[in-house]
C-alpha cells in the first residue's frame, strides 16, 4: 500500500513524511536467493580466469561507475539494463559475444547486481555464467588488475 506523503509546517519551514512503499521482498532477500542457485566465484578464483580464452568476463556497472572507478582489463561492458535485450538472440539488441561457447563471469561494484543478472541470465538459458562475489570491491582488495575505462 502506498501512503501518499503529507507536507506539514514545523514552525515556518514545510518538510516532506517519508513516502512508504509495502513490498514482498526486498532486495536483500532477493540477492539471497539468487545467491543459493548460482555459480558465485571468489576474487582469487576469478583473478586466475582473468585473461582465459574460454572465458569472458562481464562488467554490468553504469559507464558512469567505469569512467569513475575503472574495470577490470579486457572486460566485456553490458549495462545491467541492457541485459534481457544483449542476451535474446531474438532481440535486435542481441550482441553475439553471448552465442560464444564460453563461460561468463559476471560483476558490477558489491556482487548484488550480478547476482540478480547471472540468475536472470541464467532462467534465460545461459548455460556457463557466474558472478564474482564481492564484485569489483572484491576483486580490487584482492589484488585483481584494473584500467582506466577506455583505455
Amino acid at each position: 500500500m502506498l501512503a501518499i506523503p503529507q507536507i506539514r509546517r514545523i514552525g515556518d519551514q514545510r518538510s516532506n513524511n517519508t513516502m512508504t512503499v509495502n513490498i514482498k521482498k526486498g532486495h536483500k532477500q532477493l540477492v539471497d536467493e539468487a545467491e543459493a542457485l548460482i555459480d558465485t566465484l571468489a576474487a582469487e578464483e576469478a583473478i586466475k580466469l582473468h585473461g582465459n580464452e574460454c572465458v569472458v568476463i562481464v562488467d554490468l556497472r553504469d559507464v558512469r561507475e567505469l569512467r569513475r572507478e575503472g574495470r577490470v582489463p579486457g572486460s566485456f561492458h553490458m549495462p545491467r539494463c541492457m541485459l534481457e535485450f544483449w542476451i535474446d538472440p531474438e532481440s535486435p539488441y542481441f550482441k553475439d559475444v553471448f552465442s560464444q561457447d564460453k563461460r561468463f563471469v559476471f560483476y558490477c561494484n558489491k556482487g548484488w547486481r550480478s547476482a540478480l543478472a547471472t540468475r536472470t541470465a541464467q532462467e534465460m538459458g545461459l548455460e556457463d555464467v557466474c558472478h564474482i562475489g564481492g564484485g569489483f570491491s572484491a576483486w580490487q582488495a584482492a589484488g585483481g588488475p584494473t584500467e582506466e575505462y577506455g583505455k
